[in-house]
């Protein structure tokens, strides 16, 4: 039993874990800083609801358009270190380039830029760790998720307390040195990460075909036909959608919760960027929770509690409005919205072939990105035709329905503790 568990969780692996969760903390880095400045770029360019949602679903089409061909890029590579540092710059530079734009159709060439270069990073970084930690895969991808929300929190912190003292121009451009550090630094250490994938357990993985893309010729006849496999699968497909119902509530949370508080509320860009950070604190400490729970007590239960808690405390910020209740329904949502989003990374990534991890999570997130590319526009075509306070009734909705999906995965799905 100790040789096995050794083998499983070997302590150097630990090193990878934190480089890993800190990269993943870049990528969700700079959208939330976006978040931010979006405001004052939507008055500075003068944006209607309507237009700030198509630019945001803009990215996350692009997101959609790209995820599988990424997951099907690691499974035939498997160069993962090297992907997830082109990720990291690829998703920074573009950001950079915004401080050039001055109409909303070189924006979205912008935000189209970022959604490809950041869905190369979940197929190669989510199926490393919960390979090497198959036991305590919640656990593991609850600390990968911690990563994306320290970035997030600390992001909206940082771009308000800039815009201080500069324009959201010069701040895009100021934001690209955190990225290029953390890529230069993956880059630096990716050979350890090389080895992590081999070593001891070659053979193993040899049998149950991680390695397949080096030993055999991958065809894209092959890859359909793995693809339709996955597809079939009416577990994996129920807890996909779910969870594109779930990044729906989240991305129109995120896009437009800022906007709200600066149009609606009259809040300054620091006072915005107090309220996400409380949002992503709150899901910054829900994560190891959810993660370690889900690992002892199933994932349904995890993620059906979460997904009604979160639906009901949507709706108590509407009516909280402007008073000291609205920073606490914020904080119970991004507790309860974020406590699902590794669980739920857990149990696609478990009824999904070891052989086809790359290509399973890039199935699962271009679902999510589909969901996070309907969000941002229905919202605002709901904010402009009726009001924004509609909107967030809508993401309360949407949250109901990724938990009745919920109800239909099977239960005789694959159990975390088996």
């Amino acid at each position: 039993m100790s040789i096995t568990a050794a083998t499983v969780l070997p302590p150097r692996t630990f090193r990878d874990v934190w480089l890993i969760s800190a990269g993943h903390g870049l990528t969700h880095w700079y959208p939330a800083t976006f978040y931010v400045l979006l405001p004052l770029i939507g008055k500075e360019l003068g944006l209607s609801y309507t237009q700030i949602g198509f630019l945001m679903s803009a990215q996350h089409i692009a997101g959609a358009l790209s995820n599988l061909p990424g997951g099907m890029l690691v499974d035939a590579i498997g160069k993962k270190g090297y992907l997830m540092a082109a990720s990291l710059f690829w998703v920074g530079f573009p950001y950079a380039l915004m401080s050039l734009t001055h109409s909303m159709w070189m924006l979205v060439g912008c935000v189209i830029l970022v959604g490809i270069g950041n869905n190369l990073w979940h197929p190669a970084a989510i199926p490393t760790l919960a390979h090497q930690y198959p036991q305590r895969k919640g656990l593991v991808l609850s600390f990968h998720g911690m990563g994306g929300n320290v970035g997030e929190a600390l992001a909206p912190l940082a771009a308000g307390a800039l815009l201080a003292w500069f324009s959201w121009r010069e701040v895009v451009v100021i934001n690209i040195v955190p990225g290029l550090v953390m890529a230069t630094l993956i880059l630096v250490m990716v050979g350890a990460l090389g080895t992590n994938q081999g070593g001891k357990n070659k053979k193993e993985d040899k049998k149950d075909g991680v390695n397949a893309g080096n030993d055999r010729q991958w065809s894209a006849r092959q890859y359909l036909h793995d693809l339709g496999t996955l597809m079939r699968d009416r577990t994996l497909m129920l807890i996909c959608i779910s969870g594109g119902f779930r990044t729906l509530t989240q991305v129109g949370l995120m896009v437009f919760l800022p906007v709200y508080l600066a149009y609606e509320q009259g809040y300054s860009p620091i006072a915005v960027g107090v309220c996400m950070t409380v949002l992503q604190v709150a899901g910054f400490i829900a994560g190891p929770i959810a993660g370690h729970v889900s690992d002892k007590v199933g994932r349904r239960q995890v993620v059906m509690s979460s997904m009604v808690l979160t639906g009901l405390t949507i709706i108590g910020m509407v009516f909280a409005g402007q008073s000291f209740l609205f920073i606490i329904f914020v904080a119970l949502v991004g507790f309860f919205l974020y406590a699902m989003r590794p669980v739920m990374q857990a149990w696609a990534v478990e009824n999904t072939p070891k052989r086809l991890a790359g290509t399973g999570v890039g199935l699962q997130f271009t679902i999510l990105a589909i969901g996070g590319g309907i969000a941002p526009a229905t919202f605002g075509i709901i904010a402009d035709t009726w009001n924004v306070y509609a909107g967030f009734y809508f993401l309360a909705g949407t949250i109901i329905a990724a938990n009745l999906l919920v109800v239909f995965v099977p239960k005789t799905a694959h159990n975390p503790a088996a």
